[in-house]
């Protein structure tokens, strides 16, 4: 399989992939085949994956598919009944909408738009009602006003679970919570309190951004060659323009500090080296197109690698919606 590189110049990139880098459809299908994917780190929040041998837009389409189409639960209605903190209705629910929730939405349908009822099947009722009293046993001296009021802080755990139809045969309250309990919603002077009524809904980021289950990104990795030998001041000066650990100095039998790469894929690809006509020419920087490496962050009750096998699946259905179509005019069906 041809390695693809993209170089790295001062004001410039060189073998950049474009319309003639693209190759025969029986070459690709190779190239695709012999693809290996490598797990570097995972866990419930965090993935850090190596696709290795596969075309970059591959990897894009799995980073927008898991932006705009895996779906997730968020408050989407907020109904207003009492509230008389600084903070504006408005604001309020906004900042409602964008509180996680423990909810599973595998267990729940899309809402109809023109649907008048909240059912059980595709909406998820919290209710909030908190009042801000004076700490009566807070002491004649106290100052901070977190002491001398309950409810000083109006909090996620302040929203609380109101079942719907069955609701409370499938589901345990402890995972239809807010998924942190620590988000601050506002803040609250005694006698101010919030009455309210939220309805959660299944959606996808394509809709809002509060849908998102997570964040993702890649990038090519980073390749380094030290095309001549650096040493002494030199040496520091090249550490510094690159990331941390990325090059290290070490002491040869004679005594010299020398530069060696240790490890470049820490690199963040500054380009900071090209600052200094002394050591610009001293290395060679490039990318490998084929080798992506991609980072997978949630920040919702889907784990990291539950929403990558979402996407997935996603875009296998997409796949073979694709191949229904071509079928259709020909004559003969395709084999997936």
């Amino acid at each position: 399989m041809e390695v693809r590189r993209l170089k790295m110049e001062e004001f410039q990139l060189v073998h950049e992939m474009d319309a003639k880098n693209v190759k025969d459809p029986e070459s690709s299908a190779n190239a695709l085949a012999s693809g290996r994917i490598e797990i570097i780190s995972m866990d419930p929040l965090e993935m850090e994956l190596d696709f290795i041998g596969y075309d970059i837009s591959i990897i894009n389409a799995y980073r927008r598919i898991i932006l705009a189409e895996v779906a997730t639960m968020a408050i989407e209605k907020v109904y207003m009944y009492n509230n008389t903190s600084i903070v504006q209705d408005e604001v309020l629910a906004h900042r409602l909408g964008l509180v996680p929730l423990k909810v599973d939405p595998r267990f729940f349908e899309f809402r109809n738009k023109d649907e008048t009822e909240w059912g059980a099947q595709d909406s998820v009722k919290y209710e909030m009602k908190v009042r801000c009293t004076k700490n009566q046993e807070a002491s004649a001296n106290e100052t901070n006003a977190d002491v001398l009021y309950v409810n000083r802080k109006v909090l996620s755990s302040s929203l609380k679970w109101v079942p719907l139809g069955n609701q409370p045969d499938i589901f345990q309250e402890s995972n239809m919570q807010p998924l942190h309990q620590d988000i601050l919603l506002a803040k609250m002077n005694c006698g101010h309190e919030i009455n309210l009524e939220a309805f959660a809904v299944k959606g996808i980021g394509s809709d809002h951004a509060k849908f998102q289950p997570g964040m993702c990104w890649y990038r090519m990795l980073p390749e380094i060659e030290i095309t001549r030998e650096v040493e002494g001041k030199q040496a520091d000066l090249l550490q510094t323009c690159f990331s941390p650990g990325v090059i290290d100095i070490v002491t040869t039998a004679n005594g010299k500090r020398i530069a060696k790469v240790k490890d470049a894929r820490n690199d963040s690809c500054s380009r900071n080296v090209f600052q200094h006509d002394s050591i610009k020419d001293a290395v060679k920087l490039t990318r490998k197109t084929d080798h992506i490496i991609f980072y997978m962050e949630s920040h919702s009750v889907l784990k990291s690698y539950e929403i990558l096998e979402e996407a997935v699946k996603i875009m296998s259905a997409k796949c073979d919606t694709l191949l229904g179509e071509i079928e259709k005019h020909l004559e003969t069906p395709m084999e997936t």
